[in-house]
């Protein structure tokens, strides 16, 4: 059986203009998915979700995956494979009148 594991790193967090999870350390895992939920959504705020990775939960590189832009509402998610040891996830807000109320989840797989 596959071990898997789920984290909610952000629960009800106003994002008002960035947002950097807690470092989470994933070294045992060959593959991670985050969701981000926006609990009171803002359309008229766009995000942009970039994933981040580390050797060391220390120093920073952006991920080569792609960044997503998403406007501030509903369930998200971003892929991540080939990540290393440490992962983190950035949100930037642009736009809109409100702070959307947002939740973060890491879900890992070995």
């Amino acid at each position: 059986m596959r071990e898997s594991q789920t984290a909610v790193l952000e629960r009800g967090v106003e994002l008002h203009d960035q947002l950097v999870t807690e470092p989470f350390e994933t070294a045992w895992a060959g593959e991670a998915r985050w969701y981000v939920q926006f609990l009171q959504p803002d359309p008229g705020s766009e995000i942009t979700i970039t994933a981040q990775i580390s050797p060391d939960g220390l120093a920073w590189i952006d991920h080569e995956t792609a960044p997503l832009t998403v406007p501030a509402e509903g369930l998200v998610t971003l892929p991540l494979r080939d990540f290393g040891h440490w992962v983190r996830l950035e949100l930037r807000r642009t736009g809109g009148a409100t702070a959307p109320l947002t939740r973060v989840y890491l879900a890992l797989k070995e």
